[in-house]
């Protein structure tokens, strides 16, 4: 059985795609690109696809991250041009790798934000994130199954900061050029409870008074190990890379140490 490790993306109007949405378009594309996938056992057999920390309904990214289990080998760049082509604009399969190594979600622990504040003043928010970062303690609420709940988001933020617009991921065409916008880039830690961009705005509220007068643009540009030595977050298909390179290395050297067969010329 092979493994394939994807890396996709959800942009545009397809970031209002649930998680659950998205499934049903990949497994469509899985039948339209005719990929040999392997299934679960039971009475209702499903195609062996594995998602991992998908992001929230209604915020971009450019890396969520999918593995899928195959019967037959396939090259992953070929396989990434047809599931790609299988997909609505704005899912786009932008990476592929085979498997080489393990723990795949072991890997993503932490993301890379960018949060786009139409009508906010560019000083306003580097105030805000200047408390935000001053702050020993930054308590927020969330509504969850079980009621209001009250925790602390500022130890799961290992940085957060305002940009100009050559920083930024966004394009001009993404936002009004008739009003004030600030850009945030925000480096968070998978934690328990989760801590997400928008605990981050109900912090900078609590502690700046930040409110936005139009919601967030949220964007996901970054998922994979947190380097704490230089705070940067690493790509987590790296290791299969590097795994597949040592192996082509190692094939011809194999091959040219192999003993002769006897009474060969």
């Amino acid at each position: 059985m092979q493994r394939i490790r994807l890396r996709y993306t959800k942009r545009g109007r397809l970031r209002f795609t649930s998680h659950r949405d998205f499934q049903r378009a990949f497994e469509r594309a899985l039948r339209r690109a005719d990929v040999p996938m392997a299934y679960s056992a039971g009475f209702t057999p499903h195609p062996k696809v594995s998602y991992a920390n998908a992001a929230p309904t209604g915020t971009g990214s450019e890396a969520e991250y999918l593995e899928i289990a195959l019967t037959q080998p396939r090259d992953p760049r070929r396989l990434r041009e047809l599931l790609d082509a299988s997909l609505p604009p704005g899912l786009d399969i932008v990476d592929a790798v085979e498997a080489r190594t393990s723990g795949l979600a072991d890997r993503l622990t932490a993301s890379v934000w960018e949060l786009r504040l139409d009508g906010v003043e560019p000083a306003d928010a580097a105030r805000a994130v200047a408390a935000f970062n001053a702050a020993e303690a930054v308590e927020v609420q969330r509504l969850t199954k079980n009621g209001m709940r009250t925790f602390d988001a500022r130890p799961a933020v290992a940085s957060l900061e305002s940009l100009d617009g050559a920083e930024t991921h966004s394009s001009p065409a993404d936002r009004p050029t008739d009003q004030p916008c600030a850009i945030l880039r925000l480096v968070v830690r998978h934690v328990t409870p989760a801590v997400r961009p928008d605990d981050v705005l109900s912090g900078l509220r609590a502690v700046a008074d930040l409110a936005p007068p139009v919601p967030a643009a949220v964007t996901r540009l970054a998922q994979g190990l947190f380097d704490e030595e230089t705070g940067t977050v690493t790509d987590p298909l790296a290791p299969d890379r590097e795994a597949a390179e040592a192996l082509s290395k190692a094939a011809p050297a194999a091959a040219a140490t192999a003993p002769t067969p006897e009474g060969s010329a």
